[in-house]
Order: C-alpha cells, then structure tokens, then sequence
C-alpha cells in the first residue's frame, strides 16, 4: 500500500485557497455530517475542546471517506501529544502559540523521525495502515503538513524568524490569543489587532510561507483573504449550532 497523499499540503505548496471549518465538537458522527458539506479542510481542535485521543482517532476515520483534509491541533506544542496524534492517522497538525523560531523547530521536530527530528517509531498504527504502508517510516515527511500559530505580540515581531524554520509549512494567526496579548481581551476586530493580522499575513506571504487564520468576523474575513490567506476558517461547528438553536428560540418565544 502507497503512503497516503495530503492533498491539503500540494493545496498549499500550489497557492490553491482551502476554505476550512473548526471543529470542536466530540464525535464520529458529527465529523462524518461535516465531512459531506463541501469544505476543503476540517480542523479538530483539542485545545479548547473536550476531544481526547480515541475521539480524534473515531473523527479521523469517519472523515476518510469523503473529499475533505483533516488538520488537528493538539492542546500545546508537546512531542507526545503530537506523535500520539500523528500515530492516529492525522496528516496536517497545527501547533498552537508558538512565539519564536526555537519553538518553531522543536514543533519539527516533534513531526519528523530521527536523524532530523524525535517522533518515534512505531509500525502498527492507523497512520501506517497497521503496517501495510511501504516505507512508511523512509518517507512520511513528505506528506506531514506542520502549520504554527502565531498568537501573542511576540510572535508578530518574530514572523521571519519562524518562517525560515525548515519544516513549517504554514503561518497561522490567531486573532484572539492576539487581541488579549495586544491589550484587548474579547475583541479581536479591533482597529488595531485587525491592522496587525492583515501586516502579519502579509509578511507571512513575503517569507514565502502560506498565512492562515480563523475568525467569525465576516468582515475580517474577507480582509484577511484579501492580504493573502491562504487556509481560512470560516466558522466553528459549536458556533453554527448555537446560532441556528438560539434564532429558532428567538422565533418561537418573541
């Protein structure tokens, strides 16, 4: 069986946009529902989400059927949380609050096998087809997509720095991280932390790397896509639901 190709890292490697969606929500078969409604790219998110390993694992599978990539960002930039995920099967990892190139590197390292990195080797996982990839070991890197999250001030100031790391293969902004560390907790539209994503995403282009960023401004959005972002998400799955429910209750109690 041939390695399996990340088609999220050619979109990239290609400048072709990807349009993505957060998911936060535990479950196989909310994973498999969204998988179907035309996204390029779906992100699990174990920072801020109750999702655990064996849930990934259940999301991931349910989503390989369908024409959609799967990113998973683990809780923080931890080898054995990254090797554990990549052990489940996951392609394209997203390391948050990563504020300089030092960081940079070691989140490379976390996603390469020695002698240029220190995930371990295991043969009988998902991500190996429980052993039925040829040379899997010889030649997953090639199809491992990192991406970082740059989220506080200091990150801004050190976009080159991390973009010159070999082995990162996208930039990605996090805007509300960024609000707080600018000094406006609750506000990542403000004039000033908008100015600053739409400089970084611009800087991130002119490093040569793809930008990426998630927020629920339609507004921002749109900017963001305009000074180049590459891989945006668009919307979280938890915000979807809850805007639906709460306008629905809105209609039939007012």
């Amino acid at each position: 069986m041939k390695l399996p190709k990340n088609a999220f890292k050619a979109a990239l490697a290609e400048g072709r946009t990807q349009i993505g969606l957060w998911v936060t929500i535990p479950g196989s078969d909310n994973a498999e529902a969204l998988a179907g409604c035309g996204f390029d790219w779906l992100l699990i998110d174990t920072e801020h989400s109750t999702v655990g390993l064996d849930t990934v694992k259940s999301m991931l599978q349910a989503m390989a059927p369908y024409p959609v990539s799967a990113a998973v960002r683990p809780g923080w930039n931890d080898a054995v949380e990254i090797k554990r995920i990549l052990d489940a099967g996951a392609q394209t990892i997203l390391v948050p609050y990563v504020q300089n190139a030092a960081e940079a590197a070691r989140a490379v390292a976390a996603v390469r096998y020695p002698p240029a990195g220190m995930r371990g080797v295991a043969g009988i996982t998902r991500a190996t087809r429980y052993g039925l990839v040829e040379g899997y070991t010889a030649n997953a890197d090639s199809e491992i997509c990192l991406l970082v999250q740059v989220e506080t001030a200091e990150a801004l100031q050190n976009i080159e720095a991390i973009a010159a790391v070999d082995g990162v293969d996208g930039i990605f902004i996090g805007p509300a991280d960024l609000a707080t560390s600018m000094g406006y907790p609750g506000n990542p539209s403000a004039p000033e932390v908008k100015a600053a994503i739409l400089d970084a995403i611009a800087r991130i282009r002119a490093a040569g790397k793809p930008a990426g960023i998630l927020s629920l401004d339609p507004a921002l959005l749109k900017d963001a896509a305009a000074a180049g972002s590459l891989f945006t998400a668009v919307d979280v799955d938890q915000a979807i639901l809850l805007r639906g429910a709460r306008a629905i209750a809105q209609d039939w109690k007012h």
